[in-house]
């Protein structure tokens, strides 16, 4: 599900838009563990899903401005996306144990299948380069494959939030890479909803960089 919400988000939505809609999972993650395994919020946490909600909507509603009525369903399949990997986290937390090869390597071919049957019904805009196939590898072999195993490893170890906590870092790349090789601009807009975007999900999860240097030294 989120391949697919992103897949479609980002034929409207810009890299860095979609990079800071993918940051708040961190904040899906840890809000759905109140339903989920009745994980209280407390205070802070409740500041920082504020703090998280504004920062989106100040990303969001400028983009729904410039863009229009049609950026609308995107960012809400951008938002979704994300709600999908808080989900996903804390049910591979409370699953019963799976090594983190197995659960990365089972939901890579399980989202393949599901997929697959889908093709036949997508129209292509173009027949894909040698430059599109092997972007399309790297993606997923390396960015995505690759990452699973770390990701999944890291669900076992630190538990779901703090596995999120490292998408603290995919604002400031994708903002990063989509200035330099998409010339995207960064505006104002974007600065402050990144800001309030990393700041509401490090005050959701309880993030402090002391305890993570902690948990990565153990």
């Amino acid at each position: 599900m989120p391949f697919l919400l992103f897949a479609y988000a980002a034929q409207t939505l810009n890299a860095s838009t979609l990079s800071i809609l993918n940051s708040t999972a961190a904040i899906w993650g840890a809000v759905i563990g109140v339903f989920w395994t009745k994980t209280p919020l407390t205070k802070r946490g409740a500041l920082g899903l504020l703090v998280g909600v504004i920062g989106v909507a100040v990303l969001v509603g400028w983009d729904a401005v410039r863009i229009g009525e049609e950026a609308t369903l995107p960012i809400i399949a951008g938002v979704m996306a994300a709600c999908c990997y808080g989900i996903a986290t804390n049910y591979a937390k409370n699953a019963p144990s799976v090594p983190a090869f197995n659960n990365a390597h089972g939901s890579m071919w399980a989202a393949c299948l599901i997929v697959l049957p889908l093709i036949p019904f997508v129209p292509m805009r173009e027949v894909p380069t040698q430059e599109v196939w092997l972007s399309v590898v790297l993606l997923g072999v390396v960015c995505t494959g690759a990452a699973y195993l770390l990701y999944f490893r890291l669900i076992t170890d630190i538990g779901p939030s703090s596995a999120l906590s490292v998408t603290f870092l995919i604002p400031m790349f994708g903002i990063l890479w989509g200035n330099l090789f998409l010339g995207e601009p960064i505006g104002v807009n974007t600065v402050v909803g990144t800001v309030l975007v990393i700041s509401g999900t490090m005050l959701v999860t309880g993030f402090s960089f002391s305890s993570f240097a902690k948990k990565a030294e153990s």
